[in-house]
């Protein structure tokens, strides 16, 4: 017998902003440091087999959309692969607890994208370890507001957030080439900043419309290798990273100016990389998936 789908007032789901305080974390933030817990799916998410027999690659996996991602993806059966920076392994021994404990491998991979060999040596660690790999997710990604703009931007800090969001996608996507059977799927992350940037973040919105170009020009390349390539491009999400890299007002009105008059949840981005990792979106590469709480990306 089937039962009736609850049907869910989507400005109601979650909290917002103003039941949101100014919380403040120092730069990476940990999960466990919010009073505000993200919603990764532990509780909602259910798998229906989609990935069955998968291996995948997370960048950014310990914490935020990269758990909730890493989460549905055991789910929905396959095995997962993390990367981090190492003084997150509080958070990512929580994401490889979650997706043991939903019957799946994981491998923890510490290290810093930013670089080339470890970006290399991650690739050959998943197909050494999970033995091959079908889906790369490049996650994996940095920004500090600069509330002054371009001014107090560094060339410090701009190369950071060049090599982590650019460099290290295209080492990664290079490395896994070779290595991608027929079938597979690479999936980027973009951002609702490469089309609506904010001058505070004018470098990390650089990127991400840098992602949205290099996605797009990617799935025309691997097109004939049978792989294809899309991107997801949130918006405001709640992740340690808001309060770990904005001001303290931004963090308290974060996702208070989208359509749906809140902030969104990791778990209501990792269903559009479930989407694109699954044989559902066959028939869709070089596509960006806006998930934005009703905010247009142009």
């Amino acid at each position: 017998m089937r039962h009736e789908t609850a049907r869910q007032d989507p400005q109601q789901r979650y909290a917002g902003p103003e039941e949101q305080g100014p919380e403040q974390l120092e730069y990476p933030g940990h999960t466990g440091g919010l009073d505000r817990q993200p919603d990764h799916g532990e509780q909602s998410y259910q798998g229906r087999d989609r990935l069955v027999g998968r291996r995948a690659l997370i960048t950014g996996g310990d914490s935020g959309i990269g758990r909730a991602v890493a989460l549905a993806y055991a789910r929905e059966g396959a095995d997962v692969m993390i990367s981090y920076l190492p003084e997150e392994e509080s958070d990512a021994a929580e994401t490889a607890r979650l997706v043991t404990e939903a019957g799946r491998k994981v491998v923890q991979a510490p290290g810093d994208v930013r670089d080339e060999g470890y970006c290399r040596q991650l690739v050959q660690r998943a197909v050494d370890e999970l033995g091959g790999l079908d889906i790369l997710v490049n996650n994996a990604a940095y920004q500090m507001g600069q509330p002054g703009g371009i001014e107090e931007i560094t060339t410090e800090q701009f190369d950071r957030v060049m090599k982590t969001n650019l460099y290290a996608m295209f080492w990664l996507c290079k490395a896994a080439v070779p290595v991608l059977p027929r079938g597979s799927t690479i999936i980027n992350v973009s951002s609702i900043q490469a089309e609506n940037p904010s001058p505070s973040l004018l470098d990390y919105a650089t990127t991400k419309a840098g992602i949205k170009a290099f996605t797009q020009a990617l799935a025309t390349d691997l097109a004939d290798h049978g792989i294809r390539v899309n991107a997801v491009a949130p918006g405001p999400i709640w992740t340690p990273l808001i309060p770990a890299t904005l001001p303290a007002e931004s963090v308290e009105q974060f996702g208070g100016d989208t359509p749906l008059g809140r902030v969104g949840q990791p778990i209501e981005v990792a269903t559009a990389f479930v989407y694109f990792a699954s044989p559902e979106s066959s028939f869709v590469t070089g596509e960006v998936l806006a998930v934005t709480g009703g905010k247009p990306m142009s």
